[in-house]
């Protein structure tokens, strides 16, 4: 249940009505807000009086429904704004790991050539195997941080623990979390605590509502700047890395107020089915595309298979203008 005070109301009274009812507080610019477990339906007779308005919900999808916000919120990426009623779709493109300052200045180069403003890329990779590329850390970090300066772009980068937490929100300019760090409470509420974007990427062996609940965290934590991110899920299917989940972009769309952003790259994970699968998610009308475009793929340090390079890239995007421009969406 969320329940909205008066704002003028004691902050004695407020913190005595968030114990008795165990509920978290958030402050709105005139009213408080007090989320409370959804198992409960009606407040006391006697509190009535201190309440002014009451959102009563099935499950803890709370304040990510579209029960409570009808409308799609609006987050602001660089100088544009996606969600609301701009239909504007992001797309951000660039390398799966920054692997060195040549590698991504020509990735950068090469997004200023398609007239994009956000560039992706990882800085500390949550590999599968330690034996692997883990990622430049903040070294990644101080190179995004030049291209930013340089070209202006929007950064999106990967927090992968809580040890680097701080440098991630620190550099980044929409926080990523990833599909394998989702459940990690410690970067969920660190997140809470800015305000800064962030872009919630599905695990790969989650539920929709467990998907959801975990935005929960950061929106109850203060951060109404939620996008959630479908990046394929594990099913029986062995013939591609993971298996899109349209169907639930769908229901995201349908029933939570916060920005779907899709990922072809990593549930694909080969570059021969990236362009079908984006040109599939630029027809749902979602809000943002993340699609992994590397200078040279086949010399990459991470996910070389599944990164477009920069002709394929140019290929593709020929191809997304007109299925936006047929869905009256702005590419930004």
């Amino acid at each position: 249940m969320i329940l909205h005070t008066q704002k003028n109301i004691s902050p004695e009274k407020l913190q005595q009505l968030a114990d008795k009812y165990e509920a978290i507080v958030l402050q709105a610019s005139d009213y408080n807000i007090l989320i409370t477990p959804s198992a409960l339906k009606k407040t006391e007779e006697a509190d009535k009086d201190f309440f002014t308005s009451s959102f009563v919900f099935d499950n803890d999808i709370q304040l990510a429904s579209k029960k409570y916000i009808p409308e799609k919120r609006t987050i602001r990426i660089g100088e544009n704004y996606i969600g609301g009623n701009t239909n504007n779709v992001f797309i951000a493109i660039g390398p799966c790991s920054v692997e060195s300052e040549n590698q991504i200045t020509q990735s950068a180069e090469f997004i200023k050539k398609c007239g994009l403003k956000s560039m992706r890329g990882g800085c500390f990779k949550p590999r599968t195997s330690p034996y692997t590329f883990q990622g430049l850390g903040v070294k990644g970090l101080e190179l995004l941080d030049k291209m930013r300066r340089l070209y202006g772009y929007t950064i999106i980068t990967e927090v992968r623990d809580s040890s680097h937490v701080d440098d991630v929100i620190e550099y980044a300019d929409i926080i990523q979390i990833g599909a394998k760090s989702m459940y990690d409470h410690g970067i969920l509420r660190k997140c809470g605590k800015t305000q800064k974007p962030v872009l919630l990427k599905r695990g790969f062996g989650t539920t929709l509502q467990e998907f959801i609940q975990a935005a929960e965290f950061i929106l109850s934590g203060g951060n109404p700047n939620v996008m959630l991110c479908e990046r394929g899920i594990r099913t029986f299917e062995t013939k591609t890395r993971f298996t899109l989940d349209l169907c639930g972009a769908a229901y995201l769309k349908e029933n939570t107020n916060l920005p779907v952003i899709l990922d072809p790259s990593h549930a694909m994970g080969y570059a021969y089915g990236v362009p079908d699968l984006a040109r599939a998610c630029m027809a749902m009308g979602v809000d943002g595309l993340l699609i992994e475009v590397h200078p040279n793929p086949s010399v990459a340090l991470s996910d070389a298979s599944q990164q477009l390079t920069h002709q394929q890239f140019e290929a593709l995007f020929e191809t997304l203008k007109p299925i936006a421009k047929a869905i009256n969406r702005n590419i930004i």
